[in-house]
């Protein structure tokens, strides 16, 4: 009998560490809500976008509703500077953003050594000519004052534009890349001074003209169909674009964005809030 006993208590020891052995490989109870899950669902992404407030933030803000239900938590942070925009999107900070054109992307990337890319165009703000002293670009009189913007691309193409409206001559083959170093005539020997963009809206009284870009010309209620002297018609190559970097621009949240830029939605939008002041570029 003993031996029977001791027997049968080691075939149970055995069993025992079998039964062990089994609850050890079995999967874990966690893994059974994941399996559950239902096909095709994924997790919300955020997406964060730098962007002037006017009109560049609310064209954002009018497709967040829409992406929201595509799985897209779209954040708007508005900047009154052309500069931290860019550099917070390559710093990673940002994710993209929304406020520039080609050219002035090309020469910061040239001047800060960066490399942003465009994801999508969206629309064209005409660059326009303002005064309060003035009604008419043919009632400048000789050594009048003209405001431009500082930096490089938007200064050449503030000239460019002062050109083609008969103001001055820039030097053959300069076109939109012009300074004002680049000014062979000035028949009116007009005092051309360069500011902040930004400025130029709070300080358009100061001067006899002031050429300034629309999204600021709105955030200071100028209307450029309505108050601009003369402004850039429809073939303007300045095609306001969404930017980001080259790691990020084909993501499947991105492309959702530019997917909602470029749609009838968003077009009809700005033709309607902004009367022809700002203009679809698809």
């Amino acid at each position: 009998m003993k031996k029977l006993s001791a027997a049968l208590v080691a075939l149970l020891f055995v069993l025992a560490l079998a039964a062990c052995g089994q609850k050890i490989a079995e999967p874990p109870a966690s893994s059974a809500p994941a399996a559950s899950a239902a096909p095709g669902t994924s997790k919300e992404v955020t997406l964060k976008v730098g962007a002037s407030s006017v009109p560049h933030a609310e064209i954002l803000n009018n497709v967040k509703a829409k992406l929201k239900t595509e799985g897209v938590n779209l954040e708007v942070i508005e900047f009154n500077d052309y500069v931290q925009p860019n550099v917070q999107v390559f710093e990673k900070q940002l994710d993209a953003n929304f406020f520039q054109h080609q050219p002035y992307l090309d020469q910061f990337n040239l001047d800060k050594k960066q490399n942003l890319v465009k994801v999508v165009g969206v629309h064209i703000e005409p660059f326009g000519a303002y005064s309060q002293k003035v009604k008419s670009a043919a009632d400048l009189k000789e050594g009048a004052s003209v405001a431009i913007p500082n930096d490089p691309s938007n200064a050449g193409r503030a000239l460019a534009l002062m050109e083609k409206n008969g103001l001055i001559k820039l030097k053959d083959g300069v076109g939109i890349k012009g300074t004002v170093q680049d000014v062979v005539e000035n028949s009116k020997k007009l005092q051309i001074k360069e500011l902040d963009p930004a400025m130029l809206p709070r300080n358009v009284g100061e001067f006899d003209l002031a050429l300034i870009n629309t999204n600021y010309a709105l955030q200071a209620n100028l209307l450029p169909t309505k108050d601009a002297l003369f402004m850039e018609d429809k073939n303007s190559p300045y095609v306001n674009i969404l930017v980001s970097r080259p790691d990020n621009k084909d993501s499947e949240a991105m492309q959702k964005l530019a997917k909602e830029l470029n749609s009838e939605d968003t077009k009809k939008f700005i033709e309607d809030k902004y009367k022809g002041a700002i203009v679809p570029a698809f």
